[in-house]
């Protein structure tokens, strides 16, 4: 699967791409990423990428000319790309659609923006406009990074362990069960004795019932997404934990 990214800061990616999960993909020719000097792709002597907004108004615009000779010329070998926008204005990046787009494994033009906006007429280019949500970064290079991250962990190959993916918080619609590693006993805080029992049952139905409590109490708003993905024995388990929450506030 292959990224290719239009910034003006090409040098931001270079840390990130080059370290970890994403560097061994690269390496193994699973993933491959090129990033853009948007520009590269101007005309005049300063390079110019921005310029005064029609109508007024604070900041400055995106020009277009620019965005669309850099698309046109990642485009030119011929290989089909769906193009995204990184937008505050976007559908909101989930697991689900990390999921789906590591499943069609479609090669991506990545658009970051600076300033004020980008040209809307840019967005002609543009099959799909994401936003990571409901706030305001400087640019779109933060954003790209978590949907290349977020897809590319989840193609079979590039995780040492493909559980944990799918062990992983919002992979099953809930949050993710709590992690202990060595020593069993720090300043008092020990690891839950069923996590050193060996019974793989019953630790199995510990995680799954903590996910449950680390749900109800922190993200209720998923619990009344994934109805249609809880078992039988999912909601012997919630009435337990509400027990213990009833218990727990009487003592």
């Amino acid at each position: 699967m292959r990224f290719d990214v239009i910034t003006i800061f090409p040098e931001i990616f270079n840390a990130y791409l080059n370290e970890s999960i994403l560097k061994r993909a690269a390496e193994r020719n699973i993933i491959e990423v090129k990033v853009h000097n948007l520009r590269d792709f101007t005309t005049d002597r300063h390079r110019t990428v921005d310029d005064y907004p029609y109508g007024g108004g604070p900041g400055m615009v995106m020009k277009p000319e620019p965005f669309f000779s850099a698309v046109e010329h990642i485009k030119s070998d011929g290989i089909p790309r769906r193009v995204v926008m990184l937008t505050p204005q976007g559908k909101t990046f989930s697991q689900d659609m990390a999921l789906s787009m590591s499943v069609q494994n479609q090669n991506m033009i990545l658009i970051c923006g600076r300033y004020e906006a980008i040209d809307e007429r840019v967005k002609s280019l543009v099959d799909e406009e994401i936003s990571i949500g409901d706030y305001v970064l400087t640019g779109g290079e933060l954003p790209a990074l978590v949907i290349i991250d977020g897809i590319v962990r989840l193609i079979p190959g590039v995780l040492g362990d493909e559980l944990s993916a799918e062990e992983e918080s919002f992979a099953c619609g809930i949050l993710e069960y709590p992690h202990y590693t060595r020593p069993p006993d720090i300043r008092g805080l020990k690891v839950p004795e069923v996590l050193l029992s060996g019974n793989h049952k019953a630790i199995s139905q510990w995680r799954r019932k903590e996910a449950l409590r680390l749900t109800i109490a922190r993200r209720p708003d998923l619990m009344s997404l994934c109805v249609s993905g809880l078992k039988d024995e999912d909601y012997k388990l919630i009435s337990e934990i509400k027990e213990e929450e009833k218990k727990h506030e009487y003592d």
